[in-house]
């Protein structure tokens, strides 16, 4: 099942893809949340009760799924926990050794963007650079978890555009600024959930493509803490709630390791693709100087 966040009528929808086609949630239940996240803390991560209203929707709650307003897959996410360096030939390309634990920053919600809505590069510097990644959604909350019940707090997945401005990433050891200029981390197009890929989303084809050209292709087989391993990690000392993120790093072929260096700029398109998960498609736009 493909869940997507979307506009109407200037208010928040939460839909379910089928085709071509969007099944308007509120169309058919006015007391489904919009955000996702509130579905799943509701629910306690059990979607059936959003199957079924599917099952019975008519057809005044569908709408084209093409010219939706996309908003983010989870509207407003408690926490949006990232990795760096998780595939061993990207720490290699930046001049690291293969880590011996996750390396963990947070981003803020600032700092997120929807499906084929612009990707910002901030006036201050031209560093901006792509990333591809996959996403997890937390379905319930989650603490002290072992290899053994790890999956079974996981949701579903979604494609992520780890934007960075890497001047600022770069310029102390805390990576966190240059993670969070506003409007720099792609999110979408929808979540797709768990039960549609393998288990810990394994063996998934990874790539980001620049205007058509592909800079990154690997395979989610090929992460150096994957995902079970890195959610028994994290529980470790946060609890991890409905609605939360995890984004579990990118591979080698990104823009500050390539001579000479590539960044993206005014006008590009970036898209984000991974095997059974989707089409992350953002445009690059420059930072409009205010009023």
């Amino acid at each position: 099942m493909k869940i997507v966040g979307f506009e109407r009528d200037r208010q928040l929808h939460l839909g379910v893809v089928e085709g071509g086609e969007v099944i308007d949630l509120q169309a058919v239940d006015q007391n489904i949340p919009a955000d996702l996240g509130q579905v799943l803390a509701r629910t306690g991560g059990d979607l059936s009760s959003i199957a079924d209203a599917a099952k019975k929707a008519p057809a005044s709650a569908r709408v084209p799924l093409e010219g939706i307003k996309y908003t983010l897959p989870v509207a407003n996410p408690g926490k949006i926990v990232c990795l760096g360096l998780n595939y061993l030939e990207h720490a290699k390309e930046g001049g690291h050794q293969k880590p011996t634990a996750p390396s963990i920053f947070m981003r803020c919600t600032t700092s997120l963007v929807p499906h084929k809505m612009p990707i910002i590069r901030p006036l201050v510097s031209e560093t901006l650079d792509y990333e591809c990644e996959l996403l997890i959604v937390i379905g319930k909350k989650a603490k002290h978890l072992t290899m053994d019940n790890a999956y079974s707090c996981i949701a579903g997945y979604s494609c992520f555009n780890d934007g960075s401005i890497r001047q600022f990433q770069r310029r102390t050891a805390q990576w966190d600024m240059g993670k969070n200029f506003d409007m720099t981390g792609g999110f979408g197009p929808w979540m797709v959930t768990a039960d549609e890929l393998p288990p810990g989303a394994v063996g998934l084809k990874i790539e980001t493509r620049l205007n058509g050209q592909v800079l990154q292709s690997d395979n989610t087989a090929n992460m150096i803490f994957p995902v079970a391993e890195t959610l028994v990690d994290l529980t470790q000392a946060m609890t991890l709630m409905p609605g939360d993120v995890i984004v579990t790093g990118t591979p080698s072929g990104v823009g500050h390791a390539r001579k000479p260096q590539l960044w993206m700029k005014h006008g590009d398109v970036c898209e984000i693709d991974i095997e059974g998960v989707g089409v992350l498609v953002n445009p690059i736009e420059d930072e409009k100087k205010a009023a």
